[in-house]
């Protein structure tokens, strides 16, 4: 996920939980946020 920005990622998890994705999905997403320490309440939701 390394190619993925910042505001991508949390962009990506937004979507994943308007459109209710698959939770491993989810998870994912998470544990990609959690690794680069990034908090999605802190990013203004653009997708």
């Amino acid at each position: 996920m390394e190619i993925l920005s910042d505001e991508l990622l949390i962009d990506a998890y937004h979507a994943a939980i308007q459109f209710s994705l698959e939770s491993e999905f989810i998870i994912l997403l998470v544990a990609e946020m959690k690794r680069r320490q990034i908090n999605p309440d802190n990013y203004r939701i653009t997708a």
